[in-house]
């Protein structure tokens, strides 16, 4: 098990929630890649997006089948800029590299926002710290384990 594996696990058990964690045949980079792997519908995973909100960290946990609104979410927020956070701001702010970020097991937690279209899911599957590992979670233990804020983001 990779170490980043296990500080997600942690992280998920101290909150009380039991993990099922699964590794992956392949590295699944995309919400397309995981839900072929996985079999479920691409909107059930949960996409854990990191943007650069006015120079802090904005974890954005998004359905697989939306594509976020920055605008929006800077009008929610009233934020003066939101943008995609780069390769070393992603791995600075969680510790893990873009195409597994999971929802915990950060240095600090981030300001989190949750998209509710995951709600309509029994089961969401977000990454586990590495891009060959995913873990099944429902709607409200993400919105628990995040500390985030159920707000629309498309």
């Amino acid at each position: 098990m990779h170490p980043t594996n296990q500080i997600v696990l942690d992280a998920v058990e101290a909150a009380g929630i039991t993990a099922r964690m699964v590794w992956l045949d392949e590295h699944a980079r995309t919400a397309v890649l995981a839900a072929e792997q996985i079999g479920c519908e691409v909107a059930a995973i949960a996409n854990s997006l990191v943007f650069d909100c006015d120079g802090e960290p904005l974890l954005v946990m998004a359905s697989g089948a939306a594509r976020v609104d920055t605008a929006l979410i800077v009008q929610t927020l009233g934020a003066q800029r939101i943008e995609r956070a780069s390769a070393a701001f992603v791995r600075a702010a969680t510790g893990q590299a873009i195409g597994g970020v999971a929802p915990t097991g950060h240095p600090v937690r981030l300001r989190a926002l949750i998209d509710p279209e995951l709600e309509a899911f029994e089961e969401v599957w977000a990454a586990g710290g590495t891009p060959d590992t995913v873990m099944a979670l429902t709607y409200d233990e993400l919105v628990r384990l995040t500390g985030g804020t159920p707000t629309r983001v498309r």
